[in-house]
């Protein structure tokens, strides 16, 4: 038998009574990552739509107790089931609107295009339009000959050294889910690090990126 757990998410009792890992465990872990990571990381549909989905359940059976008029302390329980829920839900997607609101020039051009949701994608081209319309209404049309790019400074740079890039050398905080044992850290191999379970450590995020993609390492 299912039951909508107090975390805000379905499990059975069985595995209730085994404490196991609900899906707003697994949408504060992603918020956690996103909140923390200079880069916007891979969208986590699946994780978002079941969330979407106990959010709508938790609603539900919110208006029904207190239409029916059910103990004030349980209504109060499940509404903050679900004031969390939609916090976290909110908060990671708006972070990631933010991210891609400064980086999407660059976003556009690299890899992390296929992270995004395909709504994010539109929202990502609908902003790169409006701001090249812009940019060239306002200021690009009006300046010298090889000065009018909103990519490079000017047409002797070799790279698109006007487009905003995430910093991936920042130190962030880190957590490990399971013992990685000896990693590297640098490419000479002359900064190696013991990873332990569930130790916290601070690293540089282009160390650990690999590790924070698969699920090995969480960021706080």
């Amino acid at each position: 038998m299912d039951s909508i757990t107090p975390s805000g998410g379905r499990r059975s009792e069985d595995s209730a009574t085994r404490g196991e890992v609900t899906d707003v465990d697994l949408l504060k872990r992603a918020w956690c990552n996103e909140k923390a990571a200079p880069e916007i990381l891979h969208f986590e549909a699946a994780l978002v739509q079941r969330a979407k989905e106990q959010i709508q359940l938790l609603e539900e059976t919110v208006e029904e107790f207190t239409a029916d008029r059910s103990d004030d302390l349980l209504v109060s329980l499940y509404q903050m089931d679900l004031d969390r829920s939609l916090f976290l839900l909110r908060s990671y997607l708006r972070i990631r609107i933010q991210k891609i609101e400064k980086y999407m020039l660059h976003i556009s051009k690299t890899s992390l295009w296929d992270r995004l949701s395909e709504q994010e994608q539109r929202f990502a081209k609908k902003c790169i339009d409006i701001m090249e319309k812009h940019l060239e209404q306002s200021v690009l049309s009006r300046l010298p000959y090889g000065y009018q790019s909103m990519l490079k400074q000017s047409i002797s740079s070799e790279e698109d050294d006007m487009v905003p890039e995430p910093q991936l050398d920042t130190f962030v905080f880190c957590k490990t889910k399971n013992d990685v044992g000896a990693f590297q850290l640098d490419d000479t191999g002359e900064e190696i690090v013991d990873l332990v379970a569930d130790d916290l450590y601070v690293l540089r995020y282009n160390s650990i990126k690999g590790l924070v993609e698969a699920g090995r390492v969480d960021l706080v």
